[in-house]
């Protein structure tokens, strides 16, 4: 189901209307910005060597020894995927203030993983999230369905991280589009490889510190080049969207564009919240996030480094909007013949201000680094469900610790390798993709979870009814006529709002038809609730 579905998603998204069509055509050799990349990625490589996996506790849970503020770092950096750094930019550029449902959702999420999950997940104390589910519903077709759920979203969401990589290094060397996929995802292969867990959560952290950096400090030149407050460039964002929406600063009112901060224009209400929710419920139910959780030594860990998981994105969300508008104020006022494309809208935006080529380059590094972050955690969150969960737990309990370390990165190549191919032809943009992520993420792993600690009487045969049902939704409304009525309300981006009461009212009344679980599983979670 899960195979011909995710074929399925490629085949419907590569013929819908959001279809790319312009990938940032080949260009010249800038030799700044590629000094800038050259440099970040030897940086990350030696991160890498330096912070070398061990074992399979350091490659899967970096050793449980990361900090609350590290740990809050490398959330972050995990988090901000080319998603966050340059898709949700162009998103608000193109869908103004419906897109803003990203911002929102994307933080929400991380509020019901600290209320909900974050203690809880780790004082049960596993390497993954199949994990979880393979022990609490004391299953193994659970744990293995899981194990291959964990391993489609993965993919599906780093195919967009893919494409990021693959546009900003086709800005920064000219070479075509297709090679640069293949060079950048090479060398985030070959890190990966190397350090595992351990190196990867080092990594993550001076990305992080690359991140804000690369997207704070061309951002103040931006609003002082265009005439907007530059002392805080964030506080500009709210009088470059009135003069968008009205006409201003040099905008004819004939130019104006009213739809761009008008909640509603273009979309319905229950459009937006259906995606806010959908995001919303899909942060808390994405396996590579939920396994930040293991690498920290303490529950009191777990909990603040969400918290400062949390500051850290908001950094950068609270920014993105802003590029997004100063791109659309540039475009509007046409000063500039720079050529607009979304997924690189925040490159864009330092270009129609007509800034130095550098300064470009360095938010083109910056998006690098977030892709690079997140795509590290996706892939040892694939590996680890097709290595841990399935070789070692599944088919072959008496493994080595060699052999499970080597298992380990065959998958990670088979995953690498095999993402690479759908995305040197990317179905859609950035953010589109990893919504369906999200959307499967939602409809399965979040009630898995959420009963799964919070109600001792969920059974195995309901997390397997659970599991099926979130399957059939996300990939079953992809299915759905765009024209029809049900379409309206399952949207395929957002169907969790459907498809998440559909699977907790699921899961509740096969639980309630089924045997119990054993006193051991009640114990279990007992202890799951303690405190330290």
């Amino acid at each position: 189901m899960m195979h011909w579905g995710l074929s399925l998603f490629f085949v419907l998204m590569s013929t819908n209307a959001f279809a790319v069509t312009d990938l940032n055509p080949e260009g010249k050799f800038k030799v700044i910005p590629a000094i800038l990349m050259i440099a970040l990625l030897i940086l990350f490589i030696m991160v890498g060597v330096f912070s070398k996996a061990q074992n399979t506790e350091d490659y899967w849970a970096a050793g449980r020894g990361v900090g609350q503020i590290g740990g809050g770092m490398a959330i972050a950096s995990n988090w901000m995927s080319a998603a966050s750094y340059l898709g949700m930019a162009g998103l608000i550029y193109l869908k103004g203030y419906f897109a803003i449902s990203y911002v929102l959702g994307w933080t929400g999420g991380y509020v019901l993983l600290l209320v909900l999950m974050a203690g809880q997940v780790r004082r049960y104390g596993k390497y993954t999230a199949p994990d979880f589910v393979g022990d609490r519903y004391y299953s193994t077709t659970a744990r293995l369905m899981s194990a291959l759920i964990v391993i489609t979203i993965s993919f599906v969401y780093a195919v967009g991280q893919y494409k990021g990589i693959g546009m900003m290094f086709n800005w920064i060397f000219g070479i075509n589009y297709q090679t640069s996929v293949i060079v950048g995802t090479g060398v985030v292969l070959a890190y990966v490889l190397i350090s595992g867990m351990l190196g990867a959560t080092k990594n993550m952290q001076v990305q992080y510190v690359v991140i804000v950096i690369t997207f704070f400090l061309p951002l103040f030149f931006i609003a002082s080049k265009l005439g907007y407050f530059s002392a805080v460039p964030q506080i500009g964002y709210g009088a470059a969207v009135y003069d968008i929406g009205h006409g201003g600063n040099g905008i004819v009112a004939a130019a104006s564009d009213p739809s761009y901060y008008l909640p509603f224009a273009k979309y319905t209400a229950y459009h937006w919240f259906a995606l806010c929710i959908t995001l919303m419920l899909g942060t808390a139910g994405l396996p590579h996030v939920i396994g930040r959780f293991y690498v920290v030594p303490r529950v009191s860990d777990a909990r603040w480094q969400v918290v400062w998981g949390l500051f850290c994105i908001a950094l950068v969300y609270w920014t993105a909007p802003a590029y997004a508008a100063f791109a659309k104020f540039s475009n509007l006022l046409g000063t500039t013949g720079t050529t607009i494309t979304p997924d690189a809208i925040v490159v864009n935006a330092a270009e129609l201000a007509g800034l130095p080529e550098w300064f470009a380059g360095f938010l083109a590094a910056g998006g690098v680094s977030a892709a690079f972050s997140t795509v590290g955690g996706l892939l040892m969150a694939g590996s680890s469900a097709f290595a841990h969960d399935i070789y070692f737990r599944v088919l072959n309990p008496n493994a080595s610790e060699e052999s499970k370390m080597k298992i380990a990165r065959v998958g990670t190549v088979i995953l690498g390798v095999s993402i690479i191919i759908v995305a040197l032809n990317p179905p859609a943009l950035i953010a589109q993709i990893t919504a369906v992520a999200f959307a499967l993420g939602a409809n399965t792993f979040f009630p898995l979870f959420l009963l799964g600690l919070w109600w001792s009487r969920t059974t195995k045969e309901a997390a397997i009814a659970g599991m099926i049902v979130g399957l059939v939704v996300t990939f079953g409304s992809m299915l759905i006529p765009k024209t029809s009525l049900l379409a309206y309300y399952i949207p395929f981006t957002s169907s969790a709002i459907v498809g998440v009461p559909a699977v907790l009212i699921t899961m509740i009344v096969v639980s309630m038809m089924t045997p119990e679980p054993s006193q051991e599983i009640k114990e279990l979670l007992y202890k799951v609730h303690n405190d330290e």
